[in-house]
């Protein structure tokens, strides 16, 4: 460890981006010992299928969204380079999937920022947040630049001016952002115990899996003989017992012995706490039915409720990096209309109403514009004519 880390941990005024965690994995003990919940890392919590999957559903949600750059409101035919690949030596889909990752798994995710001979931006690179400490400066007057916080990315110190730090939760009084994962290390950790038991049932438990038995008074030597000759006939052939022996197998249902309800009140226990709806964790919920319309809800939910803390996170970071007056906002249509009926039958009403043009919609839909037509608003859409009133008397 290097003079500034031992330094940083001495004073208590380091932090690690994983609030704590030295990314060191562990392997959990059997039952009845229970695992210390600190030795839950972002790595381990990967190795549970549901964290694994709630992961995957937010980078595919992010990656699939394109990028636009606004200015006044209006959306720019043109995207700038920074917002077209962020970072040069990746594609754009690897960059976003980097953040969310990082703020999925650590709270945090951090850039450091390439400028050219003017001072402007023209790259931003994700950074490994287990290699990044924050240091927080005791009296900024003191601090280079006047820094409140410090930036140093494996023990190299980078000016605050050139980090942009992204955090999943702010915490008033802690220097890192808080992410699911370390918010509920304990009850993770409950649930790679539940993992870790149930597949090593038969295995580390001591438990047997059958039993040969007799009535019969048999020595140790006896006892282990008949056992050799039950174990040296290969398995699916006849074997013959004597000395009035039964064989008995104590092997649990496929239910039990893999803890099978556990198993999945913890998926929906995961699915609650990374914020991804149990249709895409392909996982029931007690006393739910699953239809359309309801799917539909989640998903639009999940969006607005979930996804969307990821995308602010990105879309802010990168538009304080855009000449002045450009935003960077991800276009979410496509995840908050679920099917193209729905959508098209949006855009006829829009243009129909008078408030959306043909090329409005083809730009939309990233289709190429038609010469004569595109800005010619369609018929109105037909009313009920009015039922005439009956003459009072």
């Amino acid at each position: 460890m290097n003079l500034i880390k031992r330094m940083g941990l001495a004073s208590g005024l380091l932090t690690r981006a994983e609030d704590g965690s030295d990314g060191s994995t562990s392997s959990a003990p059997l039952p009845p010992v229970r695992s210390d919940g600190s030795a839950l890392t972002p790595d381990t919590a990967l190795t549970l299928h549901a964290v694994f999957r709630a992961v995957m559903i937010h980078v595919t949600g992010a990656i699939q969204l394109s990028l636009d750059v606004e200015r006044g409101g209006v959306a720019l035919r043109d995207p700038l380079p920074l917002v077209a690949k962020p970072d040069p030596e990746q594609t754009r889909s690897a960059w976003i999937e980097q953040n969310v990752t990082s703020l999925a798994l650590t709270g945090n995710a951090f850039w450091r920022l390439y400028r050219d001979s003017t001072g402007a931006v023209i790259a931003a690179r994700v950074l490994n947040p287990h290699a990044v400490t924050v240091v927080k400066n005791l009296d900024p007057r003191q601090a280079p630049d006047g820094e409140k916080y410090s930036y140093y990315h494996n023990a190299e110190r980078i000016p605050a001016v050139d980090v942009r730090h992204l955090c999943y939760l702010r915490v008033p009084g802690h220097r890192s952002g808080l992410g699911p994962i370390q918010a509920a290390r304990y009850e993770l950790a409950g649930v790679r115990d539940t993992r870790d038991y149930a597949s090593n049932w038969f295995r580390d438990s001591g438990q047997a899996s059958s039993t040969l038995t007799t009535e019969q008074k048999i020595t140790r030597a006896q006892a282990d003989e008949y056992r050799q000759a039950w174990y040296e006939t290969p398995a699916g052939q006849l074997r013959v017992l004597g000395n009035g022996l039964r064989y008995e197998t104590y092997a649990l249902n496929p239910a039990d012995a893999q803890w099978l309800d556990s198993q999945r009140f913890d998926v929906t226990r995961v699915a609650r706490l990374m914020g991804a709806p149990a249709s895409l964790m392909l996982a029931s919920v007690e006393g739910g039915s699953q239809t359309y319309a309801n799917v539909e809800q989640d998903w639009i939910g999940y969006v607005r409720f979930s996804l969307m803390k990821y995308l602010r996170e990105i879309e802010e970071a990168l538009s304080s990096v855009l000449p002045y007056g450009h935003a960077a906002r991800f276009n979410i249509e496509t995840l908050l209309r679920s099917d193209t009926k729905t959508r098209y039958e949006g855009y006829q009403l829009g243009i129909a109403s008078g408030f959306l043009l043909r090329s409005e919609v083809r730009s939309i839909e990233h289709l190429p514009s038609i010469d004569g037509i595109d800005d010619q608003p369609l018929p109105s859409l037909p009313t009920t004519p009015a039922q005439p009133q009956e003459a009072r008397p």
